[in-house]
């Protein structure tokens, strides 16, 4: 018994040759019924969604960036206003307040950057998967300014696709193929 050949695509790779025959393939992609989430653009320059027409890709940095710098504000409040009331003996230096304003709005600040600059740096890096060990869809041809779309769509016809993708200008399109970077 003859084994019937798929005609949908389990992942194509296109290399274009600069951002706008790119954007363009991703217009007509969309025409095509290709949806965004079967499409992954691939850079090695930042390229943002705006440049591609692709919507804004969700992210948790600032929401994260805001939890660390509120938790700064508040380990700096307490060293400032509570920590002082700690002692048994309050420390009074000449006629100055328990609280002096002029050093707590340094420590304030300091610890408030000091919490927003660690949770940032905490969250592009576990947002970013990094590091990553699993096989990823490459093409050598990245890095030396190309840019690759890789499209995995189930409910279109390969065929389509890769007609769509070279007459938007591919230099190539081959079955994209996970490789251990």
């Amino acid at each position: 018994m003859a084994e019937k050949k798929s005609t949908t695509s389990h992942g194509l790779l296109a290399v274009f040759p600069d951002l706008e025959p790119a954007a363009n393939a991703v217009e007509g992609l969309r025409a095509l019924g290709v949806d965004d989430a079967c499409m992954n653009v691939i850079s090695g320059v930042p390229v943002t969604e705006a440049m591609l027409g692709r919507p804004p890709q969700h992210s948790n940095v600032p929401r994260v960036a805001m939890g660390g710098a509120i938790l700064g504000f508040s380990a700096g409040s307490f060293l400032a206003f509570i920590a002082p009331f700690m002692y048994a003996y309050p420390i009074q230096v000449s006629t100055q307040a328990y609280v002096p304003w002029p050093p707590s709005f340094v420590l304030l600040f300091e610890l408030t950057m000091l919490g927003m600059l660690l949770s940032t740096f905490l969250a592009v890096f576990l947002d970013s998967f990094f590091p990553n060990y699993r096989p990823m869809k490459y093409v050598p041809e990245i890095s030396d300014g190309k840019i690759a779309i890789v499209v995995e769509c189930e409910h279109v016809e390969e065929k389509k696709i890769m007609d769509t993708l070279k007459k938007f200008g591919a230099e190539s399109v081959k079955p994209a193929e996970a490789k251990q970077l």
